[in-house]
């Protein structure tokens, strides 16, 4: 048994007692009310799920297992040339609740490489796809020709105990992350760069590896590692998130669960907000010109854009209310490695004057920048300039946390997820509508 499953044995075994107490003992008591806006209006705030992976805090952002990212960014242990952790130590957080070691870290990055290799068949069948075909079809789809490699399916056919349902998911869950990488690298090579593919380094961590095979030097090895980090969880109620949990509690493996989540990724309401910032930013700056406004120039501008009735994109958080971390940490890394580049001026020029200016209008709950605002524009930088691709990068990040999730429902035994509806008749007749 590997340290990994060993912990994670130790931990669930802990945790079992503590939910089925709550359940037996606690179970009527009541968490959350729902109003008739919250049930039309995408059941936004209501208090439903139940995840320990990440947690969503209105004033310190994300908390991944308690850590706020600042937190989780310092005590990772790092790669020894470059600046950021391990993506794979990051997952033993994210597992097991527990800081690791250099050593634990380590024994991540050698088990990802043993469990790497992706079958030939996926790239065959991403080829025939027409070369036109959107990233974020072809992702899910080789996510998803893998599906007959699945050990909980031979696990489930086999007659193994409810109990055990979470090791062959732990299976399934880090050989499909540890292949993530190079399939997308395989995506991108393939639609944008006349298919020349650049085969895996052994040698490398999954964050060197990814930058290795896009064809990319350094410090985008780091880049990787911080965006794959900083996309990883968002609780459980996001729409990929939640469509990864839904349709898991199908019994439905990680390979069903995982390509439905990059599905629900691929909206512009979700994954591809990052895009839809950069580009709104890049047209903004060919109307000036290439020019960096100046602060003067730059408030005139943002009170225009809102006088006019559009919004700034990239500002404003459903749950936060102060600039997210995630944001700053790309901001840490832009003013250290690009602290020139035009683009990354404009955004920061931004993030200066729209804040001031959100509140004084009065209108957003919440005037700070979120992580879409700056993290197109370190891909750019780099010359990763095919918006299309960004939301690969984001659903590489975003399994980890959702393969973190499903693990864990497995392990305390959560039922198939059955909200009961209402009609439209029912609410009137609530509200008293005659």
């Amino acid at each position: 048994m590997s340290k990994l499953k060993e912990k994670l044995k130790e931990k669930i075994d802990g945790w079992r007692p503590r939910t089925t107490k709550l359940l037996k003992e606690h179970g009527d008591k009541k968490i959350s009310d729902v109003t008739i806006a919250q049930a039309i209006g995408g059941v936004r705030g209501v208090k439903c799920l139940v995840t320990d992976i990440s947690y969503l805090d209105p004033m310190e952002g994300i908390r991944f297992r308690g850590h706020t990212i600042p937190e989780t960014m310092a005590a990772l242990p790092k790669v020894d040339d470059g600046g950021m952790p391990y993506v794979e130590g990051f997952l033993w957080l994210l597992l097991t609740g527990d800081m690791p070691t250099k050593d634990e870290a380590l024994e991540m990055v050698a088990d990802f490489k043993k469990r790497a290799k992706t079958p030939g068949y996926v790239f065959d069948i991403l080829k025939a796809m027409p070369k036109d075909s959107h990233p974020m079809a072809m992702f899910p789809t080789a996510v998803l020709s893998m599906q007959k490699e699945s050990e909980f399916v031979k696990a489930y056919n086999a007659g193994t105990s409810k109990m055990d349902y979470w090791e062959s998911t732990l299976e399934d869950s880090l050989n499909l992350l540890a292949r993530l990488p190079q399939i997308a690298a395989f995506i991108y090579r393939w639609k944008y760069k006349d298919g020349n593919i650049i085969d895996p380094n052994p040698n490398l961590d999954m964050g060197g590896n990814f930058a290795h095979m896009m064809g990319i030097g350094k410090p985008y090895d780091d880049v990787a590692r911080l965006y794959f980090i900083l996309h990883s969880d968002h609780e459980s109620g996001n729409v990929s998130a939640h469509a990864g949990h839904l349709i898991a509690s199908a019994l439905s493996d990680i390979y069903y669960s995982i390509s439905g989540l990059l599905n629900g990724l691929a909206g512009p309401l979700h994954g591809l907000a990052n895009q839809e910032v950069l580009r709104w930013i890049q047209g903004v700056m060919d109307k000036m010109g290439g020019k960096i406004p100046n602060e003067e120039e730059m408030k005139k501008f943002v009170w225009d854009t809102l006088n006019s009735g559009q919004v700034i994109p990239g500002f404003g958080h459903a749950v936060l209310r102060k600039t997210d971390p995630r944001y700053q940490a790309q901001r840490e890394f832009c003013q250290k490695h690009l602290p020139d580049d035009p683009i990354f001026k404009f955004v920061d020029g931004l993030y200066n004057v729209v804040p001031p200016i959100l509140e004084e209008q009065g209108k957003a709950k919440n005037p700070w920048p979120n992580v879409d605002a700056q993290s197109g524009v370190i891909q750019w930088y780099y010359g990763l300039k095919e918006y299309d691709f960004y939301t690969v990068l984001f659903g590489i990040g975003r399994a980890m946390g959702v393969c973190s999730n499903i693990i864990w429902d497995r392990a305390l035994g959560y039922p198939i997820e059955r909200p009961k509806s209402v009609t439209t008749a029912m609410l009137e007749e609530m509200a008293g509508i005659k």
